[in-house]
């Protein structure tokens, strides 16, 4: 018997697990900026959800985004840590390639793109064929120049008007659990796109040159 725990925080806080590639339990938090209160908390629900321990876990399947850095690298750095804690090991994948799994269960179109908030007025999206082999991306673009097919994803409201979601509208932790192995590998580097909001402060310039110029 092996026991999945699959973990994305690429849009909100997202748990699954998976028995034997089967779905069993999920622990979703629906919140874009809690990730770093509410992973492990989700975490332990879903064990508990599952009847076993946290010890139980036989491996690991993360999303590697694209996502917003902060809360991207929270859910990236938590199951690696627990994997490397607990000498199992961890897969990362692209969190845009589950979604585009899951519509490919439902029955996808011939092309399709998957999406996400990005902010700063921007998705991150990619394109896929029926199967779900992604054929381009990760992008981040503005919503306009997303291809002309049909969509599916975690799109904010704001873009509905232009973005027409009909396929899944959120990526089912259960499902990257049961089904990392199905996807292309990610490899250890997250998909961030772009740099952080936030920066370290350079080095404070000096005042001398100013105020030997006043002399």
């Amino acid at each position: 018997m092996t026991w999945t725990l699959g973990i994305d925080t690429s849009h909100i806080v997202a748990v699954g697990l998976a028995r034997d590639g089967q779905p069993v339990a999920r622990a979703v938090v629906d919140d874009t900026r809690a990730h770093a209160e509410e992973l492990m908390p989700s975490v332990l629900r879903a064990c508990a959800e599952a009847g076993i321990e946290l010890t139980d876990i036989d491996e690991y399947a993360v999303g590697m985004g694209p996502g917003p850095f902060t809360g991207l690298r929270v859910g990236v750095a938590t199951a690696w840590t627990l994997a490397h804690a607990s000498g199992r090991p961890v897969h990362g994948v692209c969190s845009l390639d589950v979604v585009a799994r899951q519509w490919v269960a439902a029955g996808a179109p011939d092309e399709f793109v998957v999406a996400a908030d990005a902010r700063r007025k921007e998705l991150y999206w990619a394109r896929y064929r029926a199967d779900g082999t992604r054929i381009d991306g990760p992008n981040v673009t503005a919503p306009a120049e997303l291809p002309a097919l049909p969509v599916a994803g975690a799109v904010p409201e704001t873009y509905r008007a232009t973005v027409e979601v009909t396929g899944p509208t959120a990526l089912d932790p259960a499902a990257l659990a049961a089904h990392w192995a199905d996807l292309e590998p990610a490899g250890d580097e997250p998909y961030y796109l772009r740099a952080a909001d936030a920066t370290v402060p350079g080095r404070p310039k000096s005042a001398l040159p100013r105020l030997r110029a006043r002399r």
